[in-house]
């Protein structure tokens, strides 16, 4: 007997079949109603975008914060449609929709060396995972999705890419693919399950629980890393491939300095087509232990502002007394799956 798990996998990939062979206009134009269909009643996916928002671009008045959740959420219903596209479309059709690559020279390698590409939740991410494994041997990390992993697998391994999942089996992967100066590619915004090999430090100045296995392989393989991301065009009209330099302090032996380093270089991709940032995502649902919960209380857009405001004046008042008073290292320096370097 079919268990439910699969057959909702069956009925996904039948859904994706059909969406697949709609145009890509029309395929953007129905993720953008389901967007903003998401965005006209009160929810918890509503609430966590704006309330990532207003702690991490203060900057913006409420007005302007709301507008950027809302068109976040229109693009965030794109970026799930599109898979269709690009996991059931010919290859050179899904590849043809790249209008440009900016700053590919970074993308270059000196022989023997590999390099780390980093790709966050921002735009069209499945599309620069083919990008990337297009280039040469590919090693791309990922979160197991349990019954969906098959479909997920042979989606993104359809470049010729090998996915490694999340443990010590695909570190050890990664690690055999940048000693053989391969790409290796690893979302670098997802949050850490495990306390081992990570630490808060800023994102956009709130204290995220960010992973420290970019800054083991680097120091370990003497690998470079970049940043990535396929920038979605209006009207459907294609991607730009944008690739960007990895700050310099990624590499550090300082491990807070290293993952603040990491967390800056998103923050640059982000600040290039903010809407298109998975601001939905909770990246801070893991908090230090003087930081009350950030994805709670009431959904209305107005409490969840004023959530907000409480949550950066505490940041500030914490900030005040010392800098890095609330960054806290969490590796365990008996884990040895990644060498600390020299």
């Amino acid at each position: 007997m079919i268990s439910v798990q699969a057959k909702r996998s069956v009925i996904v990939h039948l859904v994706l079949g059909l969406l697949a062979r709609l145009p890509l206009p029309w395929v953007h134009r129905l993720g953008a109603a389901i967007g903003w269909l998401i965005g006209l009643w009160p929810n918890r996916q509503r609430r966590n975008a704006l309330i990532n928002i207003a702690l991490c671009l203060p900057e913006l008045n409420p007005t302007q914060q709301r507008r950027l959740r809302n068109a976040s959420l229109v693009e965030f219903g794109k970026t799930y449609l599109e898979i269709a596209h690009f996991w059931h479309r010919p290859l050179p059709k899904v590849l043809g929709l790249i209008r440009e690559v900016r700053g590919a020279e970074h993308l270059a390698r000196s022989p023997g060396r590999g390099l780390i590409v980093l790709s966050p939740h921002h735009g069209a991410w499945e599309l620069a995972g083919l990008y990337l494994a297009s280039l040469g041997p590919t090693t791309i990390l990922y979160k197991s999705q349990g019954v969906f992993d098959t479909l997920i697998q042979a989606g993104r391994a359809r470049t010729g890419a090998t996915l490694a999942p999340i443990g010590p089996g695909g570190i050890r992967l990664l690690l055999a693919a940048l000693e053989r100066g391969e790409l290796v590619g690893i979302l670098p915004d997802q949050e850490p399950k495990a306390d081992k090999g990570a630490v808060f430090a800023p994102f956009f100045t709130v204290p995220a629980f960010t992973m420290l296995l970019v800054n083991r392989l680097a120091r370990r393989t003497g690998a470079g890393v970049v940043f990535m991301f396929a920038e979605r065009l209006p009207a459907a009209q294609g991607f730009i491939i944008h690739c960007l330099p990895a700050p310099p302090q990624i590499e550090s032996v300082d491990s807070l300095e290293a993952a603040a380093a990491l967390n800056l270089g998103v923050e640059e991709c982000v600040r290039l087509c903010p809407e298109q940032y998975l601001w939905s995502y909770r990246r801070f649902r893991k908090r230090p232990d003087w930081l009350p919960k950030i994805y709670t209380g009431p959904l209305a857009d107005a409490a969840a502002l004023a959530h907000a405001a409480r949550l950066r004046l505490l940041l500030s008042d914490r900030a005040g007394q010392g800098g890095r008073v609330w960054l806290a290292v969490l590796s365990d320096p008996s884990d040895r799956r990644i060498p600390k370097g020299p």
